[in-house]
């Protein structure tokens, strides 16, 4: 994706897919007041209206805030325009509304939009409505969210990462309290959230009731999307729609930014591009890798507030700019990967691709580019732990990840990676943190040529968070060949693995960066909000 300018300039409407128009004759009494700010607001609930008026089942939700814009999304029951009122005060005094795009079934009822020429370090309060197509004046209930814009300057930053979300048979368990974690998060108050991937397990199953290891039962909510492994587009809406049927998550998204990347889960365990899934996994009927994760991508794209490249709508990685302290860097591990195989090959040109050559060379650009002084990489997939592919339809001894496991002088998928932190230290880029998740536990490692292999490179920290509620796993073996030196891992040597959400083993991670001594203050916390590690990384 081209990256948004710096100082965007637009006019302070509605820009979006479809065009915009203003709605000038919505009466205000068709939005509903809102909360104090500083009340704690209930969940955006799933709305149940009379049968002439539209239902927003999946709550609302902002996400690719940049500069002085950032997406809005919803999603209706039925054709329907989205509606949206805007201010700076949660009275919304002096507030603007707009009509926005149509939602259709070519989206599945989704819709997106993007508000600009908002102020830096403002809160942005907004509610949105649907107006039923057929049954002009007919309009759903109204939900109400908000957002904040990065500071130009003078303003601390926070935000919190996680990924893996429904894994491993462990859906939406009211009993247990749902996706609590989501909850945790939103008490921090974060500025925004990265999605580090795995937002769906499309691969993922769920029963009604799961027998766990003590004898107890975890209980799950089941939708027909969610009982049989995703083959269709239906299939992967139905994925993405299960998640919001969680009140702590339409919460949080009402009120948190989100920072979305996808990983393996939102297809197939491990895929790759051109794949062709083998005999041995019995539960598939369509064994294109590419084509499911091509319906995959669509549903993505409908169920998210991502701001797409109109020179390349189906590109996923993209950058974001919040002020003079951050710059965040999303990758995408997926879409340009060579196929998963041992990982030792000596060039790149022999299938090793991981982030291929068009988003390196990108990467190295931003980067270059950056003044920020923080600038932190969201990649998929952590760099040194080793994580092979188990699949019953691959050979031994293939990997998944960056790692190879054989701790030596970069090969495969490794070259990519030494050619970008050699680029790094030519350059003199300060202040790199690396965040992902996917291998469902939490940990922090610090990076250092003098416990390396190789060695062109200027130190560096990456925090794993996960799993946000999936099975928890780990911990897994550590590469040697980038010189990691573990500082904390979340769960013992020993455990049992695939651990049930109700162990309280899952993690997410937190940052703060101080706008006056700008110094970057990461922890890794557990689904209660427990302070599990913590370090100030001093800028350099």
């Amino acid at each position: 994706m081209t990256t948004p300018p710096r100082s965007p300039r637009r006019r302070s409407f509605l820009q979006h897919l479809g065009g915009s128009a203003l709605l000038g004759s919505v009466p205000t009494s068709l939005f509903a007041q809102t909360p104090s700010a500083s009340s704690t607001p209930a969940a955006p609930a799933i709305i149940i209206a009379d049968s002439t008026r539209p239902r927003i089942p999946c709550g609302v939700m902002s996400g690719d805030v940049t500069g002085q814009s950032a997406m809005l999304w919803s999603r209706s029951d039925r054709p329907a325009r989205i509606m949206v009122e805007y201010a700076d005060n949660a009275a919304f005094r002096r507030s603007k509304r707009i009509a926005g795009p149509l939602a259709l079934p070519s989206s599945d009822y989704s819709a997106r939009l993007e508000l600009t020429g908002l102020r830096p370090g403002q809160t942005t309060f907004y509610r949105i409505q649907f107006e039923d197509l057929q049954n002009k004046g007919a309009v759903s209930e109204t939900i109400t969210g908000s957002l904040r814009m990065p500071a130009a300057k003078g303003g601390d930053i926070r935000f919190c990462f996680s990924g893996d979300e429904a894994g491993q048979g462990f859906g939406i368990n009211p009993r247990f309290g749902g996706y609590r974690i989501y909850e945790t998060m939103r008490k921090m108050q974060p500025d925004f959230f990265i999605h580090s991937g795995d937002q769906i397990y499309a691969d993922g199953p769920l029963q009604e009731q799961v027998k766990l290891d003590d004898g107890s039962i975890w209980h799950n909510i089941v939708t027909p999307a969610k009982a049989e492994v995703a083959q269709t587009l239906a299939d992967f809406r139905g994925n993405f729609a299960y998640n919001f049927l969680d009140e702590n998550k339409r919460r949080f998204a009402a009120e948190v930014p989100f920072l979305v990347q996808w990983d393996d889960h939102e297809v197939r365990n491990n895929w790759f591009p051109g794949q062709t899934i083998g005999e041995a996994e019995k539960r598939y009927q369509q064994r294109d890798a590419s084509t499911l994760a091509a319906f995959a991508r669509q549903a993505m794209f409908e169920y998210n507030p991502f701001r797409r490249n109109l020179q390349d709508p189906e590109q996923i990685y993209r950058s974001f700019h919040y002020g003079p302290l951050l710059d965040v860097f999303m990758l995408d591990e997926r879409s340009y990967r060579g196929k998963n195989s041992p990982n030792r090959q000596t060039t790149l040109e022999q299938d090793a691709a991981f982030l291929g050559s068009k988003q390196l060379q990108w990467l190295k650009q931003e980067l270059l580019r950056s003044r920020a002084t923080w600038k932190v990489i969201a990649s998929d997939m952590p760099i040194s732990l080793v994580v092979q592919d188990m699949n019953p339809d691959v050979p031994k001894g293939t990997y998944e990840a960056w790692a190879n496991g054989d701790g030596g002088a970069p090969l495969g998928r490794e070259l990519e990676l030494a050619n970008l932190l050699s680029f790094v230290k030519q350059h003199r880029i300060q202040n790199l943190v690396w965040v992902t998740a996917d291998v469902h536990y939490a940990s922090a490692t610090r990076y250092t040529p003098e416990k390396a292999r190789f060695t062109d490179f200027l130190p560096f920290w990456e925090f794993v968070g996960g799993p946000l509620n999936a099975g928890t796993f780990g911990p897994n073996e550590v590469d040697q060949t980038f010189g990691p030196d573990v500082r904390f891992v979340s769960v013992p040597p020993d455990m049992k693995q695939n651990r049930a959400p109700s162990a309280l083993l899952q993690f997410f991670g937190h940052a703060k960066i101080d706008a006056t001594s700008r110094v970057m203050t990461v922890s890794l916390h557990d689904i209660d909000g427990k302070n599990l590690f913590q370090v100030d990384l001093q800028p350099a």
